[in-house]
């Protein structure tokens, strides 16, 4: 991790990595944590693979869903990792998304308590990473992956 590119978190969710990664790989279950509550989630498009699309709305009201997110996976290793950039979107367009063009690495390692899971986001410039730390990235970031360790530790028990 580029400290002067990169964000990123660390935590230790208590269930088994094939739960989380199923989380992260089955649009129902990614839809139920994936954008920060109480804002719900739409996921159009959630295809696994190396050069699948990744698709997602949100909606504050539950009724109207507005985009939120527009990108492609670049790789999938399962139960190890996903890699996905909104540089580049659903249709291998290259895009300009607001507010900054990333790239987010998720691994999934084995820990004695279920899953040490770790997300690094780069970006192309310590302007891009000084704005998403600006808009809350630690925030929402850190309260999505709160949602997923309770989503998936319910799911464990």
């Amino acid at each position: 991790m580029n400290p002067d590119l990169d964000l990123g978190l660390e935590r230790i969710i208590r269930a088994p990595r094939a739960t989380v990664w199923s989380a992260w790989t089955d649009p129902a279950r990614l839809a139920q944590w994936w954008i920060p509550a109480p804002t719900r989630c739409q996921v159009d498009r959630l295809d696994a693979r190396p050069g699948g699309a990744f698709v997602t709305r949100m909606s504050d009201d539950g009724a109207e869903f507005v985009p939120h997110l527009d990108a492609c996976f670049l790789v999938v290793d399962e139960l190890e990792r996903i890699v996905f950039t909104n540089a580049v979107d659903s249709s291998w367009r290259p895009a300009n998304p607001a507010p900054v063009a990333m790239t987010a690495t998720i691994t999934f390692g084995e820990h004695p308590d279920g899953t040490d899971y770790r997300l690094v986001v780069r970006h192309a410039d310590p302007h891009a990473r000084a704005l998403h730390d600006k808009l809350g990235f630690a925030e929402g970031w850190g309260t999505v992956a709160d949602q997923l360790a309770t989503f998936v530790e319910k799911a464990a028990r």
